[in-house]
């Protein structure tokens, strides 16, 4: 499986948040192009940045840095995507995937168009709170089943999502097994998981779900708080 370090970004510095909540921020590094080169060198070869801010009021707002980190290595971004000359300019600034969440949850046709149009380089971002879709940075929750919603995915020609829940995100305590299990016995879509993983153990026990259509973890604060070393994830994965 292939092992994606977080980069998530607030006011160009590298922080981390627990639960999406924006008032329990942790400041890791000032400068997110160093990390970048830090985790390339210890052997990833794709990054999942998100731009906070952007996710915050719904436009990207860091895309200078997010440009510079690009140079350094594949990356796909989300936060604040949420119109196709948004999802342009991401690319023009050198970013190989778009992570989409919102504006795909809210607009069917949105969600069609950008498969058509941008088929693979799109990724859907189903962050779930007690199994309903998350919106809007992860401030409101929408009425949308999670699983019905991959579904829909899915059926539109979706390649990949990225699965969150909230819940276990920033927390330490492993990512919900449980549900990824219903979600691939339920869909053929691929599936990147994210939140909570924090031992190597959480790897090898995603690691037993992969030939389901598991094939990736983000990691984010397990790398930054030294739970998890980058190369011997890379090796279990």
């Amino acid at each position: 499986m292939r092992i994606i370090p977080a980069i998530d970004i607030i006011d160009k510095r590298v922080v981390r948040l627990e639960q999406g909540k924006f008032d329990k921020e942790k400041v890791y590094a000032e400068n997110p192009i160093l990390i970048a080169k830090n985790w390339k060198e210890k052997g990833a070869t794709l990054l999942h940045i998100v731009d906070l801010d952007g996710a915050k009021i719904g436009k990207p707002i860091n895309l200078d840095v997010i440009g510079d980190i690009a140079k350094v290595i594949d990356i796909e971004l989300g936060g604040g995507l949420r119109s196709e000359s948004d999802i342009e300019n991401a690319f023009k600034a050198g970013v190989k995937f778009v992570v989409i969440g919102t504006s795909a949850v809210e607009d069917e046709s949105f969600r069609i168009n950008l498969v058509k149009k941008f088929q693979e380089k799109i990724i859907f971002a189903v962050d779930a709170k007690d199994g309903k879709v998350a919106i809007r940075g992860w401030k409101e929750v929408s009425d949308k089943d999670a699983l019905e919603y991959i579904k829909e995915l899915e059926n539109i020609g979706a390649k990949r999502i990225i699965y969150t829940d909230i819940s276990k995100d920033g927390m330490m305590e492993g990512p919900n097994f449980q549900v990824l299990k219903a979600i691939l016995e339920n869909t053929n879509i691929k599936v990147t998981a994210s939140g909570g993983v924090s031992k190597i153990e959480d790897i090898k026990k995603l690691k037993e779900i992969e030939g389901n259509g598991l094939d990736s973890i983000i990691i984010g604060k397990a790398l930054y708080e030294g739970t998890i070393d980058l190369k011997e994830a890379i090796s279990a994965g």
